[in-house]
């Protein structure tokens, strides 16, 4: 009997350790991951517009309780959303650049029904295609406004055959100006809005920055992209889990650059245009995106050093050049940007919005006991839905592209 009662006794302390551990966890999540996001941006009317029409921005974000860790939501993020959520159906068009170079333009077909409201143009990450999982959320945003949805692939990606010698790095905003024109001139009376993910936010970030009040975007939307990647990078490397993370990228970068060295259209061209080599062997031996960068990118794009790469890659002192409403969706977590190493007062002064969440790593934003729900009910798309859909709302707020410029006088 004694054995009995004091099995009774181990069975009740195994329970009240279980209870109490569980209180604490879970005034942990309600106390330190449960918060509103905070916004950046200075006082004025984007600001007041963004808090009163933009409702996710007031509300808590309600990471998902057993996924709260910045590693574990970029990672669970992308392989949950890959794995479960529906494909999207493109319509491909193959866009030749001026230098012989192509990128692809992948049309989402059965998207928006009726006249559309607009035209959203999505710029995938490092080594992201059009079947990029958080693609999918952005084309449902799509869908929810009415719009027609069209994704940037860059060279090389997607399936799109090299035609050059040449890949893409966070600076290649002229392929993406080329792409702009493109679709402004396929559909010339609605707005053209511009939604950038990681290495596609950087990308749109130069873009903006470079042709201010030329840009041809009314309105942009970066998500997960580190403005200032000199301390970025330095975040990307550190040891262990972090590191983990950036070697796995470079293994995706390496796969990629594969296709340059192998490609029979570049093989022809690499004799004549010597610029482009890089050290093949370093590259194959990089185990991270910094040893890639200074095997591959600086020699491919001409830069001095890798450190020299970053600080042109960085958007941290080019903010103030955008005149576009601008928007960047931010983790105070995400272990290649954490809170200390966004350029908050950069963006204030420039008039460029944040919103960094507490949680929600690279590229993650979980939410919900199950992650996994349907795409527009994900955070990236519900964002992205109810931004646009305000600036859509408020026309006046959207950017004005120049007119475009008179045919030439036929002789």
């Amino acid at each position: 009997m004694l054995g009995f009662f004091m099995y009774l006794f181990e069975i009740k302390k195994e329970l009240l350790v279980g209870f109490s551990l569980s209180v604490l966890y879970i005034t942990y999540y309600l106390v330190e991951v449960v918060k509103k996001p905070i916004l950046v941006c200075r006082e004025g009317e984007f600001r007041q517009f963004l808090v009163q029409k933009v409702p996710l921005l007031s509300e808590h974000y309600w990471p998902t309780p057993w996924c709260v860790e910045s590693r574990l939501q970029t990672v669970l993020g992308s392989v949950l959303r890959s794995r479960l959520l529906p494909p999207v159906k493109y319509r491909r068009e193959v866009l030749r650049l001026s230098d012989g170079g192509q990128v692809a333009l992948d049309w989402v077909e059965n998207g928006a029904i009726g006249e559309p409201t607009a035209v959203l143009l999505v710029l995938p990450g490092l080594t992201g295609s059009a079947e990029a999982d958080y693609v999918r959320c952005i084309a449902a945003a799509a869908t929810e406004l009415g719009a027609l949805c069209v994704v940037f692939n860059n060279r090389g990606l997607g399936g799109l055959p090299l035609t050059t010698p040449r890949l893409y790095c966070a600076v290649s905003h002229s392929d993406l100006a080329e792409a702009v024109r493109a679709v402004r001139a396929a559909s010339p009376d609605v707005p053209l809005l511009a939604a950038g993910v990681s290495l596609g936010g950087l990308i749109l970030g130069h873009y903006l920055a470079e042709h201010g009040d030329r840009s041809l975007v009314h309105a942009a939307l970066v998500v997960s992209s580190p403005l200032d990647v000199v301390k970025g990078s330095e975040c990307m490397e550190r040891a262990p889990l972090n590191a983990l993370l950036s070697y796995h990228m470079a293994r995706n970068l390496r796969n990629t650059v594969r296709a340059l060295r192998h490609a029979p259209a570049a093989q022809a061209h690499v004799a004549q245009l010597p610029q482009v080599q890089c050290d093949w062997l370093g590259v194959e031996r990089a185990r991270s995106v910094r040893e890639f960068d200074a095997a591959f990118t600086t020699k491919h794009f001409g830069f001095d050093s890798v450190s020299a790469y970053y600080r042109a890659a960085s958007l941290r002192d080019k903010l103030e050049r955008v005149r576009v409403p601008l928007l960047c969706l931010c983790a105070a977590d995400d272990p290649f940007q954490p809170l200390d190493a966004i350029p908050v007062r950069e963006a204030e002064a420039a008039g460029v919005a944040l919103a960094v969440t507490a949680r929600g790593g690279h590229i993650g934003f979980l939410e919900g006991w199950w992650p996994a729900r349907a795409a527009p009910t994900q955070y990236i798309a519900r964002l992205t839905s109810q931004y646009f859909a305000a600036l859509l709302a408020q026309p006046a707020r959207l950017h004005r592209p120049p007119a475009p410029a008179p045919a030439p006088a036929q002789c």
